[in-house]
């Protein structure tokens, strides 16, 4: 057995051939490239896996597919375990889109504006021998992906919008998942603009969603999936968290932790009404640069570390669901030759930034700026996107689910956050992101880490976002680890960094964020930021430990690491306390019932809202975790002080930030 999932049947009658079909991601060596599966029931039944191979690792085995099966029976409101067994079965041959006219599928959108009707039929377009992508083939389950842009009756093309079905067609049961994306999304189309019109989407002639008077913002797409042939939707799956967390393709996230009744009944009571609508945010943040404490800032967002610890099916709705409105902020960009999210690699000074003249390539003497929109109000949107609170929406959904839109929603993103900048400040094709805020830095620096990960092997854009992610590696290892000229004390220290007090200090929250996004990319294998994590880790680790500065006072919000805009840094923990701490403060015993009353707190409590889940100490522990995972020499003991705080926030209802070392 290589691990195994929990099977419910979701309905209140018994199924029979009930189709399943999720993501799995495998540890380094447990699958290997010659090995299938077999799936076998905790009752002993058995049944055939398809396997379709997305993702391998470096040593050739399996690291993401996407497995399929048909459940024979399951009883009404039934939950089984699966077993996913080595097998060397011979993989089955899929067939071709086809299929699906022989059976009588349709599948169409409609958009209405201003009175014109445009259409798009993923039948019509398999008829007509259009273009598709095969994203699964087997036995058990196919998928194909056709797209066209709506046309009128008289065949004239709209401009912007454009219709993706992903068609999974389960040929045993004649049944087929239709999944309908409407795109506004082309890169370089002139005049973008948002469009608002009457939505409509038709399955075997019947309308499944209308949506009148809808908005569709600039560069931004909306999903809806449906079943042709029958519901088949009754299959939950729950994967397992500890083999998940296992494999290292997600956080050590503390698997003891007791999630209430209560926060997963609060998750299900605010997914309704307009905020799930396309168009909406979900349980997201409208305006991303709102700044606070909020559910959606961590590794993962609360929501979905809930959904990792609980796979509880109400998590997993808003987690998907979440994701698939990701769609809704103006960061899609879809490149019209290749059709798929534009990439930096080919065209290394796009922008949404900066002046014309700006984004000249010299190589091909072209403007690689974005045309504009023509008002500002045509492009008007509640939706405010930034890098620097940015939410990780799709990984962890494309992970569980192997779905393709997921897959391309962690691009649009990870493409989005290294060509924002100017061009020049980014030095072009490298990506560079040591201009930005360092919490931007750190989210996109996370994003970036992912896409390379699990971007299929057989997509060019792995190779890019790989490209663009050593590139950073690079600098920050140049700039830091390998600089004797470093400040001492493990902390980012650009000019967008160094920006409190007068330029003289830096946020260790936000370094924070960095350095866990760094534990990150390591545990995903990516060398270069194995010494980076090595060098920067030394910030959480020095300020629990340090004799020159009282532990009680580690998660601070703003930290002095030199006397002026233009001083030197400082060359102690003690300089850095006399700088960043009163004098009263620092006139208490650390840790005492002195210093407790002096701050209003709790003997043992540390500042920065210690009982919260958002609290400053909380986001100092990921990244604690990471630098003992680093080995650091007083990683440990770092840890072990942590630990002993007297006040610690309830991770049970916002676990984001509840990572422990593995």
């Amino acid at each position: 057995m290589v691990t195994d999932v929990r099977i419910q049947n979701t309905s209140a009658a018994t199924q029979t051939n009930l189709p399943v079909t999720f993501g799995q991601v495998f540890a380094a060596g447990d699958l290997m490239p010659t090995d299938s599966l077999v799936g076998r029931f905790d009752n002993g039944t058995e049944i055939s896996l398809q396997l379709d191979v997305k993702a391998t690792h470096p040593d050739g085995s399996v690291r993401h597919a996407v497995v399929s099966g048909l459940v024979p029976s399951m009883n009404a409101n039934e939950t089984r375990t699966l077993s996913l067994m080595k097998s060397n079965a011979p993989q089955s041959a899929g067939m071709g889109p086809k299929t699906l006219l022989l059976n009588g599928f349709s599948s169409s959108i409609h958009a209405t504006i201003d009175g014109v009707r445009y259409n798009a039929s993923a039948d019509d377009i398999i008829k007509l021998g259009g273009a598709y992508q095969t994203w699964l083939s087997g036995a058990v389950a196919n998928e194909w992906h056709v797209s066209a842009p709506l046309k009128t009756a008289d065949g004239v093309a709209h401009p912007h919008l454009t219709a993706r079905f992903a068609i999974r067609w389960y040929n045993a049961i004649k049944k087929a998942r239709v999944d309908v994306t409407l795109e506004n999304n082309w890169a370089y189309e002139p005049n973008p603009q948002n469009f608002t019109y009457d939505a409509e989407i038709m399955v075997r002639g019947s309308v499944v969603y209308s949506k009148p008077g809808m908005t569709h913002y600039h560069h931004s797409r909306w999903r809806k999936v449906f079943w042709w042939g029958g519901d088949a939707s009754q299959a939950y799956v729950k994967h397992n968290t500890a083999y998940l967390i296992a494999t290292r393709a997600l956080p050590n996230y503390d698997q003891s932790l007791v999630v209430p009744e209560s926060a997963l009944a609060d998750l299900k009571a605010k997914w309704t009404g307009a905020a799930i609508e396309p168009m909406a945010v979900g349980m997201a943040m409208k305006a991303m640069p709102t700044t606070g404490g909020r559910p959606d800032i961590g590794l993962l967002p609360g929501w979905a570390a809930t959904y990792l610890l609980t796979m509880d099916a109400r998590a997993s709705e808003v987690t998907l669901g979440t994701a698939d409105l990701a769609g809704s902020w103006s960061s899609h960009y879809r490149d019209q030759k290749t059709d798929r999210p534009v990439s930096l690699i080919n065209y290394p000074y796009m922008t949404i930034l900066g002046i014309p003249t700006d984004t000249v390539n010299p190589a091909t003497k072209q403007k690689e700026a974005f045309p504009k929109c023509p008002t500002t109000a045509a492009c008007a949107t509640p939706n405010k996107h930034d890098s620097s609170h940015q939410p990780a929406f799709a990984y962890l959904p494309y992970l569980v689910t192997g779905d393709y839109y997921y897959l391309e929603e962690l691009q649009f993103w990870g493409m989005y956050n290294v060509f924002q900048s100017n061009p020049g400040y980014r030095r072009n094709v490298e990506g560079l992101l040591a201009p930005d805020q360092v919490r931007a830095q750190a989210w996109s620096m996370r994003t970036l880490a992912e896409a390379a990960y699990i971007t299929p092997d057989t997509d060019e854009l792995k190779s890019h976002f790989t490209r663009i992610l050593n590139s950073n590696l690079d600098w920050y290892n140049a700039n830091y680890t390998n600089n004797p000229a470093a400040n001492m004390f493990g902390v980012i220290a650009t000019s967008s960094a160094v920006i409190y007090n007068s330029k003289r200090g830096v946020a260790p929250w936000q370094d924070d964020f960095f350095t866990s996004a760094i534990g990150h990319a390591v545990e995903l294998g990516f060398d270069k930021a194995r010494s980076l994590l090595a060098w920067k880790a030394k910030s959480p680790a020095m300020r629990m430990t340090d004799p020159g500065i009282c532990w009680i006072d580690g998660a601070l919000y703003s930290m002095n690491i030199r006397d002026s805009e233009t001083g030197p840094y400082y060359t102690s923990m003690a300089q850095v306390a006399a700088a960043s701490q009163t004098e009263g403060f620092r006139s208490q015993e650390c840790a005492s019932a002195g210093m407790a009353s002096f701050l209003g707190l709790k003997v043992g409590e540390m500042t920065g809202y210690s009982s919260s889940v958002m609290g400053y100490p909380s986001n100092m522990q990921p990244a604690l975790a990471y630098a003992v995972d680093a080995r650091l020499p007083n990683g440990d003991a770092a840890w072990a002080r942590f630990m002993s705080r007297s006040v610690k926030p309830n991770y049970g209802n916002g676990p984001q930030f509840a990572i422990i070392p593995r």
